[in-house]
């Protein structure tokens, strides 16, 4: 196996886990990553996926993309909620990434924090907790199952690296 070959599988390896990260960080685009670490791996001599494969997995990237710009939006309109529960929910993320001194840390802040910041963002718009915690339910709900998806196709897409490179 040649230099170039070895570093290109490191880079897809790394690619490949910043993908997987990026699934859960918002701000850092996971599938994308993820697809460059299959992109890389191809171009070593651990792999060659057929073009049909690389176009697939990165539609299926981009449409994840996408989704998951939309789901938040789409759930908390589906509950009764507003704009102001989908930035509260993408706030409280963001806060529970920064590692607050207060309150719960890591998974379960991750999971805590956009729900409370949806609620409080329905809360700013509605006045009534009944129906913003359940538009902020509907905000929690897409962001999950964004991320849900993003971790999904990150472990894809590393297992498949891992494979070639092992066999």
């Amino acid at each position: 196996m040649t230099t170039l070959s070895i570093i290109l599988i490191i880079l897809a390896v790394i690619s490949c886990l910043v993908g997987l990260l990026g699934s859960i960080v918002p701000g850092l685009p996971g599938p994308p990553f993820s697809w460059l670490g299959l992109l890389l791996l191809n171009f070593s001599q651990a792999a060659d996926f057929s073009p049909a494969m690389l176009i697939v997995t990165a539609l299926v990237a981009l449409v994840i993309v996408l989704m998951d710009y939309l789901l938040p939006s789409l759930s908390t309109k589906r509950f009764g909620g507003s704009k102001y529960g989908i930035w509260g929910c993408n706030i409280g993320l963001v806060l529970s990434l920064l590692g607050l001194p207060f309150g719960p840390q890591g998974l379960l802040g991750v999971i805590l924090y956009p729900f409370i910041g949806a609620l409080v963002g329905e809360l700013i718009v509605q006045k009534q907790f009944s129906p913003a915690i359940r538009a902020a339910w509907g905000a929690f709900i897409g962001f999950l199952t964004g991320t849900f998806i993003k971790v999904v196709y990150g472990i894809a897409t590393l297992v498949i690296v891992i494979v070639n490179i092992v066999s």
